[in-house]
């Protein structure tokens, strides 16, 4: 959009509070602003002389613009903040952050369990967090289940189902980690108050748990009770160590969100992190990496992130530690820079938390790069070994496993710059051969493996090894040649017991130093097709076999054998049992069917 179009549609935007969209010639949402007033903010984007490139090429973009006006600022910023997490348009600034953050859930249900889930469910159940980690987060469970006692089965409690009896007390009953409430021994509103004390250990506010926990031991010592007693005793002494260790701020400096930024100057990044401070506990912790797009100042950087942080983590803290003054929309929130105490401690700690975070990005990226180096040496010495045409950043290595004939199948493992790429790992059910014939099962295996990735177009490995001695690879080399492949990858078999070295239509082996990194490469492909292909046999063995004894029984499917299976154990022991202890399980009919055949004489 030009500036003279603009002048067209320019007196129609409103000279309010609100929110404006940008839109290109796809009709897709590329730039979402607030704007104290609409008109003003809009037009100064046609009439203002840009330096830079990207908001240059922003307003060449523009084919559409929309906006929405709000009764004020804050409600302006809230739905900016909105419409960016939902649509994630193109230009504006982007918080790199796709996970999904855990939450610990109090479910919708009688005498509710908690525990960690990443699905928030709109089911009615109580979701609190997120958390930045699940290490945190099963932390924070094994605590409470340390000191709070909550059921962790996930039996129906019912009414109906307590009062029939149906359910016994378990183990944690017995070790004094639930009160038992499957067999009536505790009632609801005891454990909603458990509950209760469990919301205030998350919000990083024990002291009305371990206040709760004294009286309940001083009712135990005025009974007699004294194990009890010790026992919450324990528990107070676990709780109060906690908040030692905990509390990194005066107590009094009650609920705060500390955020501090890092901009990089030869970048367009900038990394914020965040501190959620409760009762002086901090109870959460996140750094997040912010892309810009349009040269934003440290402050938007800062006012965007703080916005997306806190409704993402569920802030309602009144008031925000920053490093500078911040025109911050929100109302009723309290921006402070502080100048000294534990409101600057916080800040210092939140700083280096940014900085450390940006350390470690640089490390990882250094030790990448001289990992990739290490295999790009590894990959050049197996190349000068074997002599091959190009450097192998891709290997393929196939196996094959049968039992005494039976169960043929094939793996396939794939190598990528050294290293096991697991996704294109693959197993074949040998569908060709029958009975023991290692040649033709490596022949069929290796023609779908490679006719598959001609279909598909997929770019083929630069060495093939084939586990096995000169039969073996020779099948292999007849598959590649029926495809029409024949030099699109170097062929090489390993034999089994010498570890020697075949290369299709050689007479000699190669035998390469037994200590040299490059048979210590092929031995590692070699070692893990064995594994992967091992697993998968055993697999496929072991559901033959219940297969061939069970599902062979005309009207026995599965699920009826699995059943069987799993109250008897063995096959063995399904053929002696009587007719009537079968026909309880699956029925008269079935039972019927497995007897005759077992018994066909009815002896």
């Amino acid at each position: 959009m030009t500036s003279a179009e603009f002048q067209h549609i320019a007196s129609s935007l409103p000279q309010q509070p609100g929110i404006y969209k940008y839109y290109n010639s796809r009709d897709e949402l590329i730039y979402v602003g607030k704007a104290k007033n609409i008109r003003k903010r809009v037009s100064s984007y046609f009439t203002k002389t840009f330096t830079t490139y990207k908001t240059h090429e922003l307003v060449q973009r523009i084919t559409r613009i929309e906006f929405t006006i709000v009764n004020s600022e804050q409600d302006a910023f809230l739905l900016e903040n909105s419409l960016i997490k939902e649509y994630q348009p193109v230009f504006n600034i982007n918080l790199k952050d796709d996970k999904s953050y855990p939450y610990i859930v109090i479910k919708n249900e009688p005498f509710p369990r908690v525990f960690l889930t990443r699905r928030k469910i709109d089911d009615g159940s109580e979701y609190l967090g997120p958390y930045t980690s699940v290490k945190k987060v099963r932390e924070l469970l094994d605590f409470i289940r340390q000191t709070i006692q909550l059921r962790t089965c996930s039996l129906n409690l019912i009414q109906k189902n307590i009062e029939n009896k149906k359910f016994k007390v378990c183990l944690e009953y017995h070790l004094g980690n639930c009160k038992g409430p499957c067999e009536g021994l505790q009632t609801a509103g005891d454990y909603n108050e458990n509950l209760a004390l469990l919301k205030n250990l998350l919000r990083g506010n024990l002291s009305p748990v371990i206040r709760h926990y004294k009286e309940e031991m001083k009712h135990f010592a005025v009974d007699l009770a004294f194990e009890k007693a010790a026992l919450i005793k324990k528990k107070i002494d676990y709780l109060e160590n906690y908040q030692a260790r905990s509390v990194v701020a005066n107590v009094r400096t009650g609920n705060l969100d500390v955020f501090s930024i890092r901009q990089l100057t030869d970048k367009d990044v900038a990394f914020v992190n965040y501190l959620m401070v409760r009762n002086g506990t901090i109870v959460q912790t996140q750094t997040t990496k912010v892309e810009t797009h349009l040269d934003e100042t440290q402050e938007e950087i800062l006012i965007f992130s703080i916005g997306q942080l806190r409704s993402t983590f569920n802030s309602d803290a009144a008031e925000i530690i920053v490093p500078f003054i911040i025109e911050y929309p929100e109302k009723d929130i309290v921006i402070t820079v502080p100048k000294g105490g534990d409101k600057r401690k916080l800040l210092e700690l939140s700083e280096k938390n940014v900085n450390y975070f940006i350390e470690e990005i640089k490390n990882k990226e250094r030790l990448k790069l001289n990992v990739n180096t290490e295999h790009t040496r590894l990959l050049r010495q197996l190349q000068d070994d074997l002599q091959l045409p190009g450097l192998p950043v891709q290997i393929e290595c196939f196996d094959n496993s049968n039992f005494q004939g039976s169960y043929p199948v094939s793996a396939m493992v794939s190598f990528k710059n050294g290293e096991p790429s697991k996704k294109d790992y693959r197993h074949f059910n040998i569908k060709t051969v029958q009975g023991i014939n290692d040649f033709a099962t490596m022949k069929e295996a290796v023609s779908r493996r490679y006719k598959r990735l001609l279909e598909e177009n997929q770019d083929f490995p630069q060495l093939i090894i084939i586990d096995g001695g000169k039969g073996q690879l020779s099948a292999a080399v007849t598959a590649m040649q029926e495809l029409g492949i024949t030099g699109r990858a170097t062929l090489i078999g390993l034999a089994k017991n010498e570890e020697e070295i075949f290369f299709a239509g050689d007479k000699e082996s190669l035998k390469l130093p037994y200590n040299s990194n490059s048979l210590k490469l092929i031995r590692r492909i070699r070692d893990e097709v064995h594994r992967f292909g091992i697993t998968f046999h055993r697999k496929k063995r072991s559901k033959g076999t219940f297969k061939n004894e069970l599902e062979d029984i005309p009207g026995i499917g599965e699920s009826t054998a699995n059943l069987l299976l799993k109250e008897f154990k063995s096959v063995k022991n399904i053929k002696h049992q009587p007719k009537d202890d079968l026909a309880k399980l699956i029925g008269k009919a079935k039972a019927e069917m497995v007897i005759n055949y077992f018994n066909p004489q009815g002896k």
